[in-house]
């Protein structure tokens, strides 16, 4: 596996694989992965010639009062994860190199960035559109892997190459959880034992929720309502948000009709974790 840090380098090798007729998967990730990450990572593999992970903590997508500096960084743990599940390029690209000091531009995907986690999290998805935007003209890659996890950034992410015609396969793969149902998240290590025994509870609500709504309920108010009473069993959980909303455009739906999403973020101390289920209502 070879290790890159210089963006000509990487642009330069991406050019390379492409003149050759090569497939290039890319799994865009801020470090600290885990087995979620492998999974993306694996199905790059099957799928493509050339397998490049990406390592590069945006701070871009933080806000003044976020988790950028303590945010984990593993990079030699990161390294032999990537390895073992078949990465062949790991790019790791400085901050300062990403962003040098005269650049002025941004990627914003107006809508899309601003409801939901973006109205908790203002300027957030201003940065992952951004450094997407950049890392697919870096690494040139022929289809990209995303978690479920993130819903709302895969939307971003899917819609952006849309809009300006990126030639880019995006695949959306299921979240990976731990085995008591926590979505895994390089953010699950600031957890303190007790909250680590509580966080199930954002997935259990949710799945509740889903089974309320294949039993026949149709409105959201009273989902929302019951997802709230399930993370109130959690004494520790503070609610951040809930949402239910169409699956593809992310409207709120008042009646639950076709495809649709709960969202849901809670707070455990100073972490703040998110999950979310796509339901076909029957």
């Amino acid at each position: 596996m070879r290790i890159i840090r210089s963006l000509g380098q990487m642009q330069s090798a991406a050019l390379r694989a492409r003149r050759a007729g090569k497939t290039i998967g890319f799994v865009p990730t801020m470090g600290a992965l885990h087995d979620g990450h492998a999974s993306l990572i694996r199905a790059a593999r099957r799928d493509t010639d050339v397998v490049v992970v990406s390592i590069f903590v945006n701070p871009l997508q933080f806000g003044p009062r976020e988790d950028y500096r303590r945010y984990p960084r593993t990079f030699q743990r990161d390294v032999a994860v990537a390895k073992r599940a078949g990465c062949d390029v790991l790019f790791a690209p400085t901050a300062a190199a990403m962003y040098p000091k005269n650049s002025r531009t941004v990627v914003v995907v107006t809508g899309l960035s601003e409801q939901l986690e973006g109205a908790s999290r203002p300027g957030h998805f201003r940065g992952v559109a951004t450094v997407v935007a950049k890392l697919f003209h870096l690494v040139q890659p022929t289809a990209a892997y995303v978690g479920q996890k993130d819903y709302q950034q895969s939307c971003l992410i899917r819609r952006m190459v849309d809009d300006l015609d990126v030639p880019v396969r995006v695949n959306v793969l299921p979240t990976v959880r731990e085995r008591d149902g926590l979505a895994m998240s390089s953010r699950n290590a600031y957890l303190t034992p007790q909250q680590r025994r509580e966080a199930p509870v954002l997935a259990r609500a949710l799945r509740a929720a889903a089974r309320n709504i294949r039993r026949g309920e149709r409105r959201a108010s009273t989902v929302r309502a019951g997802i709230a009473r399930a993370l109130a069993c959690a004494p520790h959980a503070r609610v951040d948000r809930i949402d239910i909303v169409d699956a593809a455009t992310l409207e709120p739906v008042a009646r639950l009709r076709g495809r649709v999403a709960l969202l849901a973020a809670i707070r455990l101390g100073g972490t703040r974790l998110i999950d979310n289920v796509l339901v076909a209502v029957p």
